[in-house]
């Protein structure tokens, strides 16, 4: 399992709910032809989770902006090493990769990028 998966699984994505709204999602298609059809994706409240995490943890984190803060407050390992691994399961661009803040500020936005297109509540400023 790659780090991407485990950032996954601790907000909640994937599972038996999302098992659930993929096979609902052909009959809500079926059903209505109007805007609303797209509804049968399940959505991860994110937010509320990072919010939720970063009350109760003792350090103030700013999860936000900062990719050690977002993986600290999911009990992941933040290290150096395991952000290039990420880094490179996401496919950071090279001359990115040398650079340890230009590729967490790249890792930060991307992270959060393919947690909307996976169904999580990202608001459009922080993408």
């Amino acid at each position: 399992m790659g780090i991407f998966s485990s950032i996954l699984a601790k907000l909640g994505f994937g599972g038996e709910d999302k098992a659930a709204t993929v096979e609902a999602a052909p009959t809500a298609e079926s059903q209505a032809s109007a805007p609303a059809a797209p509804v049968a994706i399940s959505v991860v409240d994110v937010m509320a989770q990072m919010e939720s995490l970063a009350s109760a943890h003792p350090e103030k984190l700013n999860w936000k902006v900062s990719i050690v803060d977002l993986l600290k407050l999911l009990g992941l390992d933040s290290s150096l090493a395991a952000r290039k691994e990420l880094a490179s399961e996401l496919a950071c661009p090279a001359e990115k990769m040398g650079d340890s803040a230009q590729m967490n500020m790249w890792l930060h936005k991307t992270v959060l990028q393919k947690l909307a297109a996976n169904g999580g509540n990202i608001p459009a400023d922080l993408l």
